[in-house]
């Protein structure tokens, strides 16, 4: 009956850390076990679409995590999309003039923010916004300009001829 509670024991320890594996798995994926502490301060970008960016997502500077999103709105009179982005005050000296992009990463199309630091010698504030933004690239809209593009192009290079009637 001894080895029987052992391998019981043992089963049961292997599945919780299964199931503590999987909630570490789910929170990375989530993006909520990246939460941004201490001081930070806030700037916006307006773009014309987001894709599937997400509140939390990623804001990056040469590839180094430096914020995350803080929340995605609609502007109902220009009928973009405003970006709040929390910067960590570690990384306070982004020039002004500084553009974002909506970038893919990773193999399940994680969506992120990515800095491109400009040449200004003034620096982004709390409250401050990015001017020069590129929206995410939407991979079906990609795709049917690429077909619409090709359909054009048969029609184009195989011209009829009235006079030869088959």
């Amino acid at each position: 009956m001894g080895k029987q509670r052992i391998l019981e024991l043992a089963v049961g320890l292997f599945m919780a850390l299964g199931l503590g594996a999987m909630f570490f798995l789910a929170m990375q994926v989530s993006n909520l076990g990246t939460m941004l502490t201490g001081e930070s301060y806030l700037i916006t970008a307006n773009f014309q679409n987001v894709g599937s960016l997400k509140v939390r997502a990623s804001v990056k500077l040469a590839g180094v995590r430096i914020g995350q999103v803080e929340a995605i709105k609609l502007d109902q009179t220009s009928f973009e999309a405003i970006v709040s982005m929390r910067i960590s005050k570690n990384y306070a000296k982004i020039p002004d003039d500084t553009s974002a992009s909506i970038l893919t990463a990773g193999l399940l199309g994680e969506q992120y923010i990515s800095l491109e630091p400009g040449g200004s010698d003034n620096y982004l504030q709390n409250d401050g916004a990015i001017m020069h933004t590129q929206s995410a690239l939407i991979l079906e809209q990609l795709i049917g300009q690429f077909l619409f593009n090709k359909a054009g192009e048969a029609n184009v290079s195989q011209p009829t001829d009235p006079a030869n009637k088959q």
